[in-house]
């Protein structure tokens, strides 16, 4: 719902894209809720690897349900932890 400036004050100095101007046939190809009062689309979030593969994605009709920023680092820090100790025991 942000303007184009806001947006960028936002995403400035993040190390990956942020989006502005979803349309429907972009939320329709993220799978996510379009909201028709408003004629939005609604939060999508996703966790990906380095490789760009999604790994967990959230998908919210309002406020409640949305990725909590420490909780997704420890979620992050205990799958590396997985990875390296499934790479240890190979």
């Amino acid at each position: 719902m942000d303007d184009a400036e806001k947006t960028a004050s936002i995403a400035e100095g993040l190390h990956f894209p942020v989006a502005i101007n979803m349309t429907r046939e972009d939320g329709d190809a993220l799978g996510s809720w379009w909201e028709e009062q408003r004629q939005i689309i609604q939060p999508s979030e996703f966790l990906l690897s380095g490789s760009g593969k999604v790994m967990i994605s959230m998908y919210s009709n309002g406020p409640i349900g949305r990725m909590d920023p420490e909780e997704t680092l420890s979620l992050v820090k205990y799958l590396n932890a997985q990875r390296a100790k499934a790479k240890s025991a190979s």
